[in-house]
């Protein structure tokens, strides 16, 4: 992988972490569009490193919110009072969100770094997403702020993005669903699904990091994984401040139209 492709790589990931289109099913997708191959194991690795690039723009975005539910949070170890603070609950929200997608890495890692190599696959399950989408808007109240968050929403919220593991389901899009599912307003549950990617790509980027030191060319492979993850961190950011205007005044129906165009397409590429 040379530097400019993996900088390419690292714009898609970026414009596409956040937005409900699935950035792994588009990383396959712009390989193969652009005929790029790659080793399956340097493709898993880097799909899931330059992951940490859009991870750093989550911190940088929130960095205020995430500041307060960190030392209110830490301030309740020694204030049992303190667990009833929103910012807390927040945070263990957060956590409990998590645990679905982690126990789920765990058991279907093979699968999914399997699913990786097939386009045919990949767009399937951005088909999927489109339906997700699309059923989401259909179901959903949104009449609910983030203050009402309950136990039950974030484990609801949390099933969800485990679905997001395979490449092509989105898990911005699966995790907004699942908050529209539970009545959540739009920018409320895509800021907790902005926020909830936190634990899990920080786990997956520094567990998978540790195989760049298995791959055959690990010394020549390390420049291009760090420029597309600062790619993917720049784009990143502009993307959530851009996403959260527009879910304030739009449906995500045209989204859903977008990833049934490219879920067929990856399809028929697939053969």
């Amino acid at each position: 992988m040379t530097i400019l492709q993996a900088i390419v790589l690292g714009i898609v990931q970026g414009l596409t972490e956040f937005l409900p289109v699935s950035s792994s099913g588009h990383l396959v997708l712009a390989a193969h569009l652009f005929g790029w191959q790659f080793p399956q194991d340097e493709t898993f690795v880097f799909d899931t490193v330059v992951q940490m690039g859009t991870l750093l723009a989550v911190f940088v975005y929130f960095r205020g919110e995430i500041w307060d539910i960190t030392r209110a949070t830490i301030a309740s170890l020694w204030n049992p009072g303190g667990w009833a603070q929103p910012q807390v609950r927040l945070g263990l929200y957060l956590l409990a969100a998590s645990i679905p997608a982690g126990l789920a890495a765990l058991l279907l890692e093979a699968q999914v770094e399997a699913a990786f190599s097939s386009l045919r696959a990949t767009g399937g399950f951005l088909l999927v997403t489109a339906g997700l989408l699309w059923l989401g808007e259909r179901i959903a109240r949104r009449n609910r702020g983030l203050e009402t968050l309950t136990w039950l929403d974030a484990l609801v919220i949390g099933a969800f993005q485990a679905l997001a593991l395979f490449p092509g389901l989105s898990r911005s899009g699966a995790t907004i669903t699942g908050g529209l599912a539970r009545g959540l307003e739009r920018p409320a549950t895509a800021r907790f699904s902005f926020l909830m990617s936190i634990p899990i790509l920080l786990a997956a980027g520094l567990y998978k990091g540790l195989d760049i030191f298995g791959l055959p060319a690990a010394g020549e492979f390390i420049l291009p994984l760090l420029a597309g993850t600062l790619a993917a961190a720049v784009v990143g950011y502009l993307t959530i401040g851009w996403l959260l205007g527009y879910l304030a005044r739009h449906s995500m129906n045209g989204f859903a139209l977008y990833l049934l165009a490219a879920g067929a397409l990856a399809v028929l590429l697939g053969g």
